[in-house]
């Protein structure tokens, strides 16, 4: 297996990877973010050998994600990146957010080396964790040439920034690509690409600065079934007058809204409030532009959207 000469940075954040049960045969009753970066590697004999740069940049369950985080682990993907002796960075991380984290690192870095997302369905301590051999995948992702991009390793598939989304609630292969499927495989060590690496246009890790405390507030509101328009109103007051900059309007189908919902949207948009329509469907896309539809988010589920209309809040502000 050709790979690159430089090393690869490991950086850990917590999640179920570095979980930990009472009992090994619990997958469910664990406590996320137990173990370092360091604890992970002794169970992965195979990378003993490996030029390795370990670093702790967090130790939670990735459903407490935090714009604080988001900003620390950026910046420190960023100055590694920045180091020619590095050629790619690795990321341990819950699944429950990794898609909103790849979204943001997508967006503000659009690196040309890999940095690879990775994560388990099952706690190191289980009696078959997938832990040790995602990380496995995701060093080797790392280190092979011409991989470039955010993108995750999980169960032998590797998922781009946009496509990645968790489907499924406790199975192994609980990931997708949505429509367009995995960028690549990784079998028994061995690299299939399928589709072009990801590139762009980075907004610059500069665009995340500031005390994370005053940055624009960006709402989600789902439609459903028998939704209360005053309820509706009351909520949207309120977060207006928290100085609301952006909402993410997660529908039904394909992005259709509840009427309650359209009015609303119509006066926030008024008022300079950016807003963006996703769907609750688990795969597939938002299609189609139809006449006095708010904007689409496309691909992007509601998770992502938010990351989205927070870093173009973000940029306008540091314009």
């Amino acid at each position: 297996m050709q790979k690159n000469s430089g090393r690869i940075v490991i950086l850990g954040t917590g999640g179920t990877i570095a979980g930990k049960a009472a009992q090994a045969g619990d997958n469910v009753g664990y406590t996320a973010g137990q173990l370092t970066v360091a604890d992970l590697l002794t169970s992965v004999p195979a990378l003993k050998d490996w030029p390795l740069q370990l670093e702790q940049v967090a130790q939670l369950d990735s459903k407490d994600m935090s714009h604080a985080v988001w900003q620390q682990l950026a910046q420190r993907v960023q100055a590694h990146l920045d180091d020619p002796e590095v050629a790619g960075v690795v990321i341990t991380h819950g699944t429950d957010t990794l898609e909103e984290t790849a979204w943001l690192l997508h967006r503000v870095l659009m690196p040309t080396k890999p940095v690879v997302l990775t994560a388990a369905m099952r706690p190191a301590t289980s009696l078959q964790p997938d832990g040790p051999q995602n990380l496995l995948d995701a060093v080797t992702l790392a280190a092979q040439p011409g991989v470039q991009g955010v993108l995750a390793m999980l169960a032998g598939a590797v998922y781009d920034a946009a496509g990645v989304r968790k489907w499924h609630p406790y199975r192994i292969d609980a990931f997708s690509g949505g429509d367009d499927g995995p960028v690549a495989r990784l079998v028994e060590g061995q690299l299939l690409p399928l589709r072009p690496w990801p590139t762009g246009m980075a907004l610059g890790v500069d665009v995340l600065q500031g005390d994370v405390a005053h940055w624009p507030k960006v709402a989600v509101v789902t439609s459903h079934a028998g939704l209360d328009a005053e309820l509706l109103q009351a909520q949207l007051a309120a977060w207006q007058a928290l100085g609301l900059a952006g909402v993410v309007f997660e529908g039904t189908g394909n992005g259709t809204l509840h009427v309650a919902i359209e009015n609303a949207a119509a006066a926030l948009k008024a008022a300079g409030c950016e807003v963006l329509r996703t769907s609750r469907c688990q795969g597939g896309s938002v299609v189609g532009a139809p006449a006095g539809a708010l904007p689409s988010a496309g691909e992007l589920g509601p998770g992502k959207a938010r990351v989205e209309l927070l870093l173009r809040a973000l940029k306008r502000r540091s314009a």
